[in-house]
């Protein structure tokens, strides 16, 4: 009706306008304007001074300034040969409020009225909020909220102003109370509902929202219902009808659907036709769907994918493949033809990147496998995608195509990335059950500059250490990838004030080390370093005899370790370390993998002229599997294997060594096991080997009892000193939790960990392998990584009880 009024309304002025005769325009003026400038309106006008101004001219420039929607009435007179123009305008939005919403956020609704130019400052036009109205409802309709009302409210202000005021009652939910599927025979409503995102409701419905109604889940819910009997051989399945009634309080919702099962087909034949290009052969060892097979569009619809695949792999980016049945109702088979297209084979002629507003296009340029100028290859686009994500700069990385306009062989592909921090400034207070309080200050930077270069320089400080580090990495010395980094450190701890979860002793260590990072192939790199350090050890402390007033010397550390550090005849350790290393790595994103894994092996070892010569070997091999439904299986395995070579030790006074053996694996580069990272539920670096403080009254090492206690020694509990050989295996799933949206940010999963450190290889006993199974959150929180664990343990042994946990958790900036 108000179109209506408004051309009732353009008609009569534009019969007002018939009513002079044509002149020329010697001047311009503009009558009602308050908010609009002159120079705008003249601006949209299609008449200009010295124009001759006739009927249909002046309809002309009525029906431009409509248009503009800045006025709401416009008259065009005359004053001899001046044309005047009369114009109301529309008011302005002084205030635009949202109360009641929600089901949808503010953030989004203002987002999409803006689109429509309802928002503060623009015009306001009562057919642009008679649209958003229905818009509205329709939205909240389609989340199954059927007694929604949105009412608008407009209120008048001074200088041609208004305000609006959109009130939205949302209303509840309609929830599903039932669901009949009429005509299946072969199948039970139990197994073929059984994927369905829509049911009635049940125990689990307030988690999963599962008896909400809502058009796109049924939509969804009857495509799987065609996916599961097509999937079965029944190639002439249909859905009849679907009915879907609502109740009169509009809060419950009746769903009925008509389906035809019809009967089980057979494949009678294969054909491929069109443009093979490639072998026939080759061709059908992509076809899953086989001849004399049932019927099975899964296996038809990855074939017709697969060979896609194989074709975009060698240049055809359009390819297209059509699966034809053609359906024998009396012999119940079906000829399935496949239809390929190849297109044009293209090549690419240009990329670009877009997002990288930090990062240099070098440094993305670097990673793409698909190189301009030549043959389109859908595996080297993908590999490219991969590899940026694994970078870390990115929150999310899209490649897409387009022809280059005119041509039919050359397509320009586009790099749109999302950039995510990749350095940070901080000061922070951090704490973990097992470092306590943690002070840290750090400067780091992963892309320095938009380079690709890392560095960090970083100070902490917890109850039981103090340290300072720099760190620098360049991933491209040279153009083929070769890798330098640096790093330099000073740490001092004192291991006594960890609460007797680690063996108890004194060091002060500086390092210095640098290495070189090679590239074998796009999934494998090699490492060689050397370095560089001083470690000053103290087992010991004095103490005056009150009695004599002489200084005395008490142990600090078990008897064992003392006995050691009088072996090799030095309280300061000098070495200098080379290292080799090799990783294999096909994961699929840098912070949060869901498919893909990683193989790595690492060498260190202390050269000859180094105080103890010694090397370790340590192994880990992971994988992530997605296992449907937004599950994620995570599987990993460590071992670690160290032993010293080629010296013996010349020490007669102890009580544990013999003069002429070899020197026993450095307690200091002992492997633990326990804590938040490793084996969950039991404290950190508690697992393995523990001993106690001072001899008893034979000049022995007191042993711990079975509870894991120390008898006559000043320290209850026994110390935990690690050892030689460590095994740990963890099975994770990862859980898609819907409140959990951002999997780059944060995941949930339940965990089994299997794992122990032993004095060396020689004392492995599976036996002794503690287990313990739980839940963990791990979360990239502003203040730096967070990780809760909620872990039961499930295989330990009495002298482990002191040191179980249930609830472990660290959180702030870790180095």
């Amino acid at each position: 009706m108000k179109r209506i009024a408004a051309l009732i309304l353009l008609a009569s002025l534009s019969a007002r306008a018939l009513a002079f005769e044509p002149f020329i325009v010697s001047d311009i003026r503009i009558d009602g304007l308050s908010r609009i400038s002159a120079g705008t309106v003249l601006n949209y006008l299609p008449v200009n001074k010295g124009d001759r101004l006739t009927n249909d001219a002046a309809q002309r420039a009525i029906r431009a300034l409509y248009q503009t929607k800045f006025f709401s009435d416009v008259e065009i007179d005359r004053e001899g040969d001046i044309m005047v123009i009369k114009v109301v305008e529309r008011p302005s939005i002084a205030k635009l409020t949202l109360r009641g919403n929600k089901d949808i956020k503010e953030d989004d609704l203002r987002k999409g009225l803006k689109e429509i130019g309802l928002s503060e400052g623009e015009t306001f036009d009562r057919l642009s909020l008679d649209r958003v109205q229905q818009e509205l409802i329709r939205q909240y309709y389609n989340r199954g909220k059927y007694n929604v009302s949105v009412d608008p409210h407009v209120t008048n202000l001074d200088r041609n102003r208004v305000a609006i005021d959109i009130e939205i009652r949302e209303g509840k939910v309609a929830k599903i109370k039932e669901i009949n599927i009429v005509g299946n025979k072969a199948f039970t409503d139990k197994e073929i509902r059984k994927d369905f995102e829509s049911d009635t409701s049940n125990w689990m419905s307030w988690y999963s929202k599962d008896d909400q109604y809502s058009r796109e889940k049924l939509s969804g819910d009857l495509e799987k219902l065609q996916s599961y009997y097509m999937d079965r051989g029944y190639a002439d399945f249909g859905v009849d009808s679907t009915q879907v009634t609502i109740a009169p309080d509009k809060r419950a919702m009746y769903i009925a659907a008509s389906v035809k099962e019809g009967e089980i087909y057979t494949v009678s034949d294969i054909h491929l036709l069109g443009e093979l290009v490639l072998p026939e052969d080759t061709l059908r060892q992509l076809v899953f769907q086989k001849k004399d097979q049932t019927f099975n569009r899964k296996a038809i619809e990855a074939s017709s994918d697969a060979i896609k695949g194989i074709l975009a792999s060698i240049g055809y980016a359009f390819a297209k493949v059509t699966p034809v049945p053609k359906l024998d109702k009396d012999k119940r088979t079906v000829d399935l033809t496949f239809f390929i297209e190849p297109g044009k084979r293209v090549y690419v002629r240009r990329v670009v990147f877009q997002g990288n507003t930090r990062t240099e296009d070098d440094v993305m340029r670097r990673q793409m496998r698909q190189l301009e100028g030549s043959w389109f290859s859908q595996p080297a686009i993908d590999r490219s995608k991969i590899r940026m994500q694994q970078l870390g700069y990115f929150k999310k990385v899209d490649i897409d195509k387009k022809l280059v306009p005119g041509t039919e062989d050359q397509v320009d592909l586009t790099v749109k990335v999302e950039e995510q921090s990749a350095g940070s400034l901080m000061f922070g207070v951090g704490y973990s059950q097992y470092s306590g309080i943690i002070l840290s200050a750090s400067v780091s930077q992963n892309n320095f500059l938009g380079t690709g270069d890392s560095f960090s320089v970083a100070a902490q400080r917890s109850d039981y250490t103090t340290s300072i580090s720099a760190n620098y990495f360049n991933p491209y010395l040279t153009d083929n990838g070769v890798g330098i980094g640096y790093n330099v450190g000073y740490t001092k701890s004192n291991y006594g004030d960890t609460n007797y979860n680690f063996v108890n002793y004194e060091s002060s260590t500086k390092s210095f080390s640098t290495f070189l990072s090679l590239p074998i192939t796009d999934f494998d790199n090699v490492r060689v370093g050397m370095g560089l350090s001083s470690n000053k050890i103290n087992l010991t402390y004095q103490t005056q005899d009150l009695s004599t007033g002489q200084i005395v010397t008490q142990p600090l550390s078990p008897q064992v370790l003392i006995d050691y550090q009088n072996a090799i005849g030095h309280k300061t350790i000098h070495s200098w370390t080379g290292t080799l290393g090799w990783t294999h790595d096909t994961r699929n994103g840098y912070w949060a993998p869901t498919r893909g894994g990683m193989i790595s092996l690492t060498s260190d070892i202390a050269l000859p002229g180094s105080t103890v010569q010694y090397y370790k070997l340590f192994g880990e091999a992971n994988h992530y599997w997605p296992i449907g439904a937004g599950f994620v299986l995570y599987l990993d395995g460590q071992v670690g294997y160290g032993k010293t070579y080629g010296q013996k030790y010349d020490f007669d006074g102890g009580t544990t060594y013999t003069k002429g053996q070899s020197v026993d694996f450095p307690f200091w580069e002992n492997y633990y096991a326990g804590g938040v990272r490793d084996v969950r539920g039991f404290q950190d670096n508690t697992l393995g080997p523990r001993l106690c403080v001072g001899t008893d009254s034979n000049g022995r090492p007191i042993q711990p009892d079975s509870k894991g206690q120390c008898n006559n020694s000043v320290y209850t509990y026994a110390q935990p000193v690690g050892g030689a050989f460590k095994v740990l295996g963890t099975a994770q799933v990862f859980l898609p939790l819907p409140f959990l949206k951002d999997v780059n940010t944060a995941r949930v999963s339940w965990f089994v960990d299997v794992g122990n450190v032993y004095k060396d290889y020689s004392s492995f006993k599976a036996s002794d392998l503690r287990a313990s199974t739980g839940l963990s959150l791990q979360w990239q929180a502003p203040i730096g990584p967070l990780i809760i664990n909620f872990a039961v343990p499930i295989r330990s042994k009495e002298e482990d009880r002191h040191y179980e946990e249930r609830i472990q958790f660290t959180f702030g900036s870790q180095f």
